[in-house]
């Protein structure tokens, strides 16, 4: 496997199991799929969500980490997943959602895991264009709550992406800064050496 999913903080483990374990919980969320699945429910592939806070020139993407997400898994796929987020208390269990994103953050993963080099495997959210993207950070032990994009790692869209920028195909960092900075009307946001 070229993929290496570090452990989710065992705070943010714990918050998801509880409110899987709760009828209110899943009762009140809008996932119809979590409400009608039958068996047990588990938490899989904890992925650290990083979010860039803004698109801009620059020698490197800012970004910052929101939280961790879990697919939920009930007999043999994916019905949903559970987000969390870091409050000044600790650990909080945010929301169960379900839709796209499920569906194409797993065919991604299977995707990437055909990869020759390892990586580590994070989310990248970029809220300027409503674009979730499976990061492949290049490092696999740096430690999943830090660090910002580097020019080489690999960023796959997820379905539903932006239109001009293709679902589910790889593009390196370097190669699709472009694209967005396009997209945004921005200055190009890494700056290339020949």
């Amino acid at each position: 496997m070229a993929l290496h999913v570090p452990p989710a903080p065992a705070p943010a483990l714990r918050c998801v199991l509880t409110a899987l374990g709760s009828p209110t919980a899943i009762h009140e969320a809008h996932t119809p799929a979590l409400k009608s699945a039958q068996g047990p429910l588990a938490p899989e592939l904890p992925l650290p969500l990083h979010v860039l806070d803004r698109v801009a020139q620059g020698e490197e993407l800012p970004s910052r980490l929101a939280g961790w997400r879990f697919l939920i898994r009930s007999g043999e796929r994916m019905v949903a997943a559970a987000d969390t987020r870091l409050t000044p208390d600790g650990w909080a269990f945010s929301h169960f959602f379900e839709g796209p994103y499920v569906t194409s953050t797993e065919q991604a993963l299977r995707q990437a895991d055909a990869q020759a080099a390892p990586h580590q495997v994070r989310l990248l959210s970029v809220p300027e264009l409503y674009m979730l993207t499976l990061w492949l950070h290049g490092d696999c032990a740096a430690d999943p709550a830090e660090g910002t994009p580097a020019p080489s790692d690999l960023l796959i869209p997820l379905a539903p992406a932006p239109t001009g920028i293709a679902a589910g195909r790889p593009y390196q960092v370097a190669d699709l800064l472009p694209v967005l900075t396009l997209r945004l009307g921005h200055a190009p946001l890494l700056r290339t050496t020949a």
